[in-house]
């Protein structure tokens, strides 16, 4: 696998319209692109949909990469962003294909792993704050940015990222239950 320098080259090369650079890019990110999906969706074939779909918007939206943050950076908040879509996609086709039956609020644990439930619930309760806060908690407590990476990436102040975290991380205990305080 290339390494990080590699990387943000290739994806300065397809920025710039080289096809035979974003297929190499493509082929270099997707192993990582996976595991970052599968953090947010507990099912592996749910993940590999989200992984899917992040290489495509990858490769259409590549030309916006403007390099204020590193590729891979860039590349997690995409990631995030379209696992969530995913998510929310399968959620709403689930509602569907049950024909009216109610879809359950919470993972049934006894079908549902512990960690798949957590995951479905974290997800849930993402949806339910707003987006740049469910955003900025995404990337810190689950691909595990830096603030100054969050930061770069949405080209704000650090203490900005610091208290849409706060807030994020207060809203989502409260729809998790778990709030203290």
């Amino acid at each position: 696998m290339p390494d990080a320098d590699d990387i943000d080259a290739l994806a300065r090369s397809a920025a710039h319209g080289d096809p035979a650079a974003l297929d190499a890019l493509l082929v270099a990110v997707r192993p990582e692109v996976l595991r970052l999906c599968a953090r947010f969706l507990p099912n592996r074939e749910d993940a590999e949909e989200a992984c899917q779909d992040t290489l495509l918007a990858l490769a259409n939206g590549i030309t916006r990469f403007e390099g204020r943050s590193s590729f891979r950076t860039w590349l997690h908040r995409l990631t995030a962003n379209r696992a969530r879509s995913t998510y929310r996609t399968l959620r709403r086709r689930c509602r569907l294909e049950a024909g009216g039956v109610p879809v359950p609020d919470r993972a049934d644990p006894r079908r549902t792993s512990v960690v798949a439930g957590t995951r479905l619930d974290l997800l849930d309760a993402f949806d339910a704050v707003h987006p740049d806060l469910a955003e900025v908690v995404a990337l810190r407590d689950v691909l595990g940015l830096s603030y100054p990476e969050i930061a770069a990436l949405l080209d704000v102040p650090v203490g900005t990222v610091k208290s849409r975290l706060h807030l994020a991380r207060r809203q989502v205990r409260q729809r998790l239950g778990v709030d203290r305080g």
